[in-house]
């Protein structure tokens, strides 16, 4: 099985796509086509020996793909393999800048696409003189059928509707009926039945929506591909003699040492081995507040380097940066259908024929019925079609689900299809592990209580002594809090001997000749040291959701350790806008239940569920489903992975180079902040709602037209104005979502 993928620089609306299908899809030797439509991209399995025939199929129809020069000679050397034709050539979108060598320069939008040359603009501006000059002359002269009109009426097709012409007759040849079918019918009926002027006007006005429309779907573009433009083109590099030296990012290999200077961006993914500064983020993570970097801190391709000099290690190539991962996914996105839109695009495949239909009814009911006169209702019929054009309704949502995907990349938030972008409005409770999404992740020593003469950071530093070996949370969390505190308290961790560990209990050693225990309260309880005075101490800090740590000799307890996982800054914000947009929350947790209600308590979450595994938190989840319909689920993106995946919307924390998570969720927050979920629901909603807008509007429009049109108050041109005027109105609400 092959895979070609192809830049199609005349396919962005689903008329050329369904022309593709009917022609390419149905050849033999091709298995399957999808279509990314706002980047232009058509992808073809196929079994096929060479892809020639295709790219014939393709040139056939009047939709060649786009090479860069000598991509045909590389086209050749890569057919009848299983490739992506980024290597052969399809994809080359930066070749299609390249001048012809002519005066006429392309005007092209970001990623190369071709918007209209000088030439062209100019024959269509002649092409509406000679439309306006033809009116004129019919309005002076009352006569649509003189010779001097026909003529002007003629040329002036001839400079500026001829693509249009050419692709209603490839429609028809496919039996594909699309707008552009519609607009020949229209013109060649408005011509046959002697309304010259009117078939010119109608056919430069479409021409002209043609090319604001390119320009409008632009922007939409732009907010995408503007991804592509983060990273620079080289890396400062450094020799194995010290030297530095500029090279090529993507020729920059693993494990290279990299310079940023102040205010440059950083090329690469990579680990910082020299200097510190703040780094500015949010092209990754949607910060606005620039991040403090040090030695041994991951920085991020397309960010942007503060006032300090940094060097750091590469972790990854130009292809495998955090940056690459996140365009990947929004182009992706971009080639999945949102549930309105494909009920709308399958809506504009019954709409336009049954349009057709009522124009065939409205041209001989009225003649053979009622003996009425044939050409004002043939007239009549072909402003129907023209009204009948459903590109306002069928460009309403691709361009507001694009809008919603880039605004949503902006603020760090991916989101993997437009199916996610619209169930978010659905969402009336959101489920929450507690372990890195609403605390830290990081236990931390939050209290120290003495029991006899041992002083607070005595207690601190014989503890941290004893756990400084071990692996477990708990425990490093008491060794870093004797670090934070070691420069006020003097002297460095006491030496060990003898060190013993009880596996779920604790450890035990010799310090100055004198043996120590520490351990959890089980432990405690079989070194018989938890007197009532230390059971009340234990009780107390237990009571408010605390991992508890005692520490004893071989006669009684010195002091007791409280450890807790805190709860981010942002958590609390963040569930008060979950709940201000009406969702409910709850805590699904692996801690005990005690510690689950606590933590919950302190942040306002609405329920808390404690001692879960894995597998109970997806069953949690199926339960929410099938209580409250459509739940999402927030998680770390690896333990959480199943009930992520079972979740209507999955949620990953933290993904910013981390590809599992990017992997696992729907929806991936690149930073360790939940204040993205309830931004991520608004954006869903505002979304939804600008889609009802549009395609409410659009179907408006075209009923008041078809009222106006059956009445004969509606003209041809009028009618085109009318349905560029509602296709430009929402694409312009449909850009609106990428405002904040």
């Amino acid at each position: 099985m092959s895979r070609a993928v192809y830049t199609i620089p005349s396919m962005d609306c689903p008329a050329e796509e369904a022309v593709i299908r009917s022609r390419v899809g149905k050849m033999p030797g091709v298995d399957g086509l999808s279509f990314d439509l706002f980047n232009r991209r058509l992808t073809v399995e196929h079994t096929l020996e060479s892809d020639d025939s295709i790219v014939a199929a393709l040139k056939g129809i009047g939709m060649p793909p786009d090479f860069p020069q000598g991509a045909d000679q590389q086209r050749s050397a890569h057919s009848g393999r299983s490739h992506a034709h980024g290597e052969a050539g399809h994809t080359h979108d930066e070749a299609a800048g390249e001048s012809d060598g002519s005066d006429d320069k392309e005007r092209r939008g970001a990623g190369g696409r071709w918007v209209a040359t000088r030439t062209q603009i100019t024959l269509l501006g002649l092409s509406g003189a000679l439309a306006f000059g033809a009116e004129i002359v019919a309005w002076t002269t009352k006569t649509e059928r003189s010779p001097a009109i026909i003529a002007l009426a003629v040329v002036s097709v001839l400079l500026g509707g001829l693509p249009v012409l050419r692709k209603g007759l490839i429609a028809l040849k496919t039996f594909t009926l699309n707008i552009n079918f519609l607009m020949t019918v229209a013109v060649i009926g408005a011509a046959a039945i002697g309304s010259w002027p009117e078939a010119a006007m109608v056919l430069f006005l479409f021409a002209v929506a043609e090319l604001i429309e390119a320009y409008s779907l632009e922007r939409a573009r732009n907010a995408v591909r503007s991804l592509m433009t983060l990273t620079p083109d080289t890396a400062s590099v450094k020799s194995g003699d010290g030297s530095w030296a500029e090279v090529a990012a993507a020729e920059v290999a693993v494990g290279s040492t990299v310079r940023v200077k102040p205010g440059e961006r950083i090329p690469l993914d990579g680990t910082i081995t020299s200097g510190a500064s703040a780094v500015d983020q949010a092209p990754i993570t949607g910060e606005s507040i620039p991040v403090e970097k040090a030695v041994g801190d991951t920085v991020f391709a397309g960010t942007i380097n503060g006032n300090g000099l940094l060097e750091f290690t590469t972790t990854g190539g130009r292809d495998d940066t955090t940056l690459a991962r996140i365009i990947k996914t929004v182009q992706e996105a971009q080639g999945q259908r949102a549930p309105t839109q494909r009920f709308v695009d399958s809506f504009a495949r019954v709409y336009t024929p049954i349009v057709c239909g009522l124009a065939l009814l409205v041209t001989v009911v009225p003649p053979l019925a009622f003996q009425q006169e044939w050409m004002p209702w043939v007239y009549k019929a072909l402003v129907l079609l023209v009204v009948g054009c459903p590109c306002a309704l069928v460009i309403s949502t691709p361009v507001t689900i694009v809008s919603g995907l880039a605004a949503a990349a902006k603020r760090g938030i991916l989101i993997k299809g437009g199916v996610y972008l619209e169930q978010g409005k659905t969402i009336k409770l959101v489920a929450l592990d507690k372990t890195g999404t609403i605390t830290e992740g990081k236990p931390k020593v939050t209290e120290v209580r003495e029991l006899d003469s041992h002083s607070t950071d005595q207690i601190l530093r014989l503890a941290a002594s004893l756990d400084a070996g071990s692996d477990h949370p708990v425990a490093r969390a008491v060794s870093a809090a004797w670090d934070g505190a070691k420069v006020a308290a003097g002297g460095p961790l006491l030496r060990v001997e003898n060190l013993a560990s009880f596996p779920g209990r604790g450890v035990s050693g010799t310090i100055d000749g004198k043996a120590y225990f520490v351990g959890n309260h089980r432990f405690g309880h079989e070194r018989g040291v938890c007197s009532p005075t230390v059971e009340a101490v234990l009780g107390e800090l237990e009571a408010k959701g605390q991992t508890t740590v005692v520490l004893t000799d071989e006669t009684a307890a010195l002091g007791v350790l409280a450890v807790a996982d805190t709860p981010r800054e942002s958590s609390v914000q963040a569930l008060r806008e979950l709940h201000a947009l009406g969702v409910r929350t709850v805590m699904l947790s692996g801690d005990n239940q005690t510690t689950a209600e606590v933590i919950a308590r302190s942040v306002g979450i609405d329920d808390a569920r404690g001692g879960l595994l894995p597998e109970d938190k997806l069953t949690a989840i199926k339960e929410l489903l099938a209580k409250h319909g459509a739940v999402g689920m927030v998680g770390d993106g690896v333990n959480d992975a199943p009930a992520l995946a079972e979740a209507t919307v999955g949620f990953a924390m933290g993904a910013a180079g981390t590809d599992t998570a990017l992997e696992t969720a729907d929806v991936a927050l690149m930073k360790d902040d939940l204040r993205g979920v309830p931004e991520f629901l608004a954006l869903s909603r505002r979304t939804s709602a600008i889609l009802v807008q549009n395609i409410s509007f659009a179907l408006g429009a075209k009923a008041v037209f078809f009222t106006l049109a059956v009445v004969g108050v509606a003209t041809m041109w009028m009618a085109v104005l009318a349905d560029v005027g509602a296709t430009l109105l929402v694409i312009g609400n449909g850009l609106r979502v990428m405002r904040r």
